[in-house]
């Protein structure tokens, strides 16, 4: 019995180091860092990207989340859904403003002062988050303010966005008032400056050495404080994805633009020449892929319902003919309407505008194209009609019998009743002068 029990005490030492052991999702191989690269501006595709990665990488418990950053700023709506998956992440999400020669500007310092840890690779600057989403009062790109309710509302977006900018950085204690002149002002600095003013925590030289420094470190997450163990942890680069790297090369409003520009070109030669095929099926992608990348930016109706009313005034030059009046109007409403696309009261007008180095060739491509069909057009006017009645005026034939008042002549190859108003042997040469009741008036033709 003595034996029995000794056997079972050894058993139960045995299985207490078992038990004490650490859990698998505590060892340092099963520890996850995932990086994401933005490079670029911040627009709904960033959003999907940092939001779908935030999301699972809570569900998947990894130690950290880091955004490798470039950016020169981006649509404010899609700032701020950025920053509240940030604020919300039970993952602690550190940002790193490289590589060298980067930049963090506008939308971007937004976003690096809410996240839980902030480092910037040598040579890189932040800064310049003045809001411009209600720049000036002219579609053309004037400065000034077109009203006093224009600059009104300036005001008020300027003030909401230092709240929300100084909200954040008292949230992660940083320099709070560094981030309001960043916003009034557009002051920007080096990354040694904003170490010094406590707006990033370090200069890294890369991401090792970020991800050294990040380990120990504790910050808050919304279920409490969070200790991050970095050491040896598996860094995995998460890319954006096919399908959202052509949706944000597409969403450049330049290739949009074009895009959009070809759909209705692609549409038109299909109206003007039915079953060609080709040209329809090429411009309904065209059209497609423009409206695919058109719902992530911010489109001015206006500027497409006049880019459309262009292509209409195009189509009827062709059909009416106006002697240019409908060209020219055309061409107005598609320089107005291309400068008007994209609406500079919700992004950047720098960021979110066709530039005049595409619209200019565009439009000056379109008005030669339209200026040659409009001089066919108008020679297809002048010209004498060649089928029908009247396209047999002034052609030569034959007299097949002697005309008096009545006989016949022969015209390409056709034999037709005739009369004259002199007598013509046959044999001779015929010129048909009129049509009148299926008989055709002739003289003698002369050659000289």
């Amino acid at each position: 019995m003595k034996k029995q029990l000794k056997y079972y005490i050894s058993l139960l030492l045995l299985l207490i180091p078992l038990t004490a052991a650490p859990a698998a999702d505590s060892d340092p191989g099963n520890r996850e860092i995932w990086v994401l690269e933005i490079d670029g501006v911040i627009n709904p595709v960033a959003v999907s990207y940092i939001h779908e990665n935030i999301e699972k990488a809570g569900l998947e418990k990894i130690e950290c989340l880091i955004l490798k950053m470039d950016t020169p700023g981006g649509l404010m709506n899609s700032m701020r859904d950025i920053i509240k998956d940030i604020l919300n992440s039970e993952v602690p999400v550190a940002v790193y403003i490289s590589p060298r020669g980067a930049q963090s500007a506008s939308a971007g310092v937004f976003i690096t002062v809410a996240a839980h840890f902030a480092a910037m690779a040598p040579g890189t600057n932040i800064g310049a988050a003045h809001p411009v989403t209600m720049g000036g009062g002219s579609p053309f790109g004037g400065s000034k303010p077109d009203s006093a309710g224009t600059e009104t509302m300036m005001e008020k977006v300027t003030n909401d966005a230092v709240a929300q900018i100084r909200s954040l950085a008292h949230e992660r204690g940083r320099n709070e008032e560094w981030v309001e002149e960043a916003v009034r002002k557009s002051v920007s600095i080096t990354e040694t400056e904003a170490v010094e003013l406590n707006i990033v925590d370090l200069v890294a030289k890369d991401l090792d050495e970020f991800i050294e420094y990040l380990d120990g470190k504790v910050t808050k997450v919304p279920s409490g404080e969070k200790t991050l163990s970095t050491h040896n942890a598996k860094i995995i680069v998460r890319p954006l994805g096919f399908h959202r790297k052509i949706l944000d090369v597409i969403s450049d409003p330049n290739v949009a633009y074009l895009l959009l520009i070809l759909g209705f070109y692609g549409l038109f030669f299909e109206i003007r020449s039915p079953g060609a095929i080709f040209p329809g099926v090429l411009g309904i992608v065209f059209l497609i892929l423009a409206f695919f990348a058109l719902q992530v930016l911010p489109i001015n109706y206006a500027g497409v319902a006049l880019i459309i009313v262009a292509i209409i005034l195009f189509i009827l030059e062709i059909s009416i003919t106006s002697y240019g009046l409908l060209t020219i109007g055309g061409l107005v409403s598609m320089i107005l309407g291309s400068m008007m696309l994209f609406d500079v009261a919700e992004a950047p007008k720098a960021l979110f505008s066709v530039s005049l180095a595409v619209i200019i060739p565009v439009v000056i491509f379109t008005a030669l194209f339209f200026i040659v069909a409009l001089s066919y057009v108008l020679k297809a006017h002048k010209r004498q009609p060649t089928t029908g009645m009247e396209g047999i005026i002034g052609e030569i034939g034959i007299a097949t019998t002697d005309i008096t008042e009545s006989g016949t002549v022969k015209v390409h190859g056709e034999i037709w009743k005739a009369r004259a108003a002199r007598p013509i042997p046959k044999g001779a040469q015929i010129i048909v002068k009129s049509v009148e009741r299926m008989q055709l008036t002739v003289e003698e033709y002369k050659p000289e």
